[in-house]
């Protein structure tokens, strides 16, 4: 791998902190065992620093997938610039790039440039300028622009704050320097930069195939709920990751209690039956290829079952969905009887019930195809 100009300032500052930090454990282990609270309190501020990349420079503002007040965008900004990924602009400039020219040499931190190249390495890279058209909305955000302008005061001081804060409040600042600083600072960037490296790297492609991000429980349980990744790239603008209940997705929660606070608005969210069309189409093109590998003598028969099975499927998911509406529809206006409601009703339960099965039947055919089985002579 070719780095194309060393970034000196961001290259020699991680490697010498990632080294400096070792002796710093090294030291610090051999003859001090740090508190309870002090554990603590280094957790809860990689958390709040995490979150505040995760809700605030990706989900707020590099995609924008909801919206808030001045009072939280600053809180944002202070706890994001305690972690030491550069500005709400920039960080936002290049992942914006990222999304656009994913898989590219025009991704900044493109998987296909190795592990390590999208995980740390590129930040070796002297930076692109920033194109103020890839972010002209942020750039006319005051708070962003100040946040941009005076990066490295915001960075320290609010490092610098939240120390003395820690050391004054446990009475341990060589502590509160050790871990709720820099072991934190070193926890948070590898939870970040894991994002780009193993949610490219390791999981499945339930939404998409046409690109390397991938679904992992156990990275987001490493990135606050970033680790929903293949759906993230398939329906970037959803303020959701995980959209299951179940799903572990932290971010997610801090923004639906915001909005149910009245501090958050305007949440974008996928449509329920917009993300089951893809799941049908990306399953649909995932069995075709195994098809087209494995089954050469009874291509067209099968091509054709999973072909007419998956567009039964999407027809049915349209009907459900204008049945829904208008059902909603009539509901807030009043202007449909009560036993209307109820067909209607019946008609969406009807509907649904038949794209499970439908569903279930696909998807046994298409685990029949990948495990090299002929489903139909089964």
């Amino acid at each position: 791998m070719r780095l194309d100009g060393f970034n000196k300032k961001t290259g020699i500052f991680i490697i010498t902190y990632h080294i400096l930090l070792v002796v710093a454990w090294i030291l610090y282990f051999s003859f001090y065992t740090p508190s309870v609270a002090m554990i603590v309190a280094t957790v809860i501020l990689y958390f709040v620093t995490g979150l505040s990349i995760t809700g605030g420079y990706h989900r707020l503002y590099s995609h924008t997938t909801y919206k808030t007040n001045p009072v939280v965008e600053a809180v944002i900004l202070f706890f994001a610039s305690m972690s030491v990924q550069s500005s709400a602009l920039r960080w936002s400039f290049e992942h914006r790039l990222h999304h656009a020219y994913v898989d590219t040499d025009q991704d900044p931190y493109s998987i296909n440039r190795g592990f390590w190249y999208a995980h740390i390495l590129w930040l070796f890279k002297k930076p692109a300028e920033i194109d103020r058209k890839v972010v002209a909305d942020l750039a006319k955000n005051p708070l962003v622009a100040f946040q941009h302008k005076h990066y490295l005061a915001c960075m320290l001081t609010s490092n610098i704050i939240m120390f003395l804060f820690v050391g004054w409040l446990l009475g341990d600042y060589l502590g509160a320097f050790v871990l709720s600083w820099w072991t934190r600072l070193f926890m948070l960037h590898h939870s970040t930069w894991f994002i780009n490296s193993l949610a490219h790297f390791w999981g499945t492609q339930s939404f998409s195939q046409e690109q390397t991000a991938v679904d992992n429980y156990i990275i987001s349980l490493l990135t606050f709920g970033e680790g929903y990744h293949n759906y993230h790239h398939t329906f970037a603008n959803d303020y959701r990751n995980g959209i299951r209940w179940y799903h572990f997705d932290p971010t997610k929660w801090l923004i639906w209690a915001l909005n149910k606070m009245g501090l958050a608005h305007g949440l974008k969210k996928v449509n329920h039956y917009h993300i089951k069309e893809r799941l049908v189409a990306a399953r649909k093109n995932e069995t075709l290829e195994k098809i087209a590998e494995s089954f050469e003598s009874r291509k067209e028969e099968l091509t054709v079952y999973i072909s007419k099975a998956s567009e039964t499927i999407c027809t049915n998911l349209a009907r459900a969905r204008k049945l829904v509406e208008e059902y909603t529809r009539y509901k807030k206006t009043k202007q449909a009887s009560a036993e209307i409601l109820k067909q209607l009703k019946t008609e969406i339960k009807a509907v649904k019930r038949t794209i499970r099965e439908d569903w279930k039947t696909c998807q046994e055919f298409s685990k029949h195809i990948m495990n090299g089985k002929d489903p139909i002579q089964q």
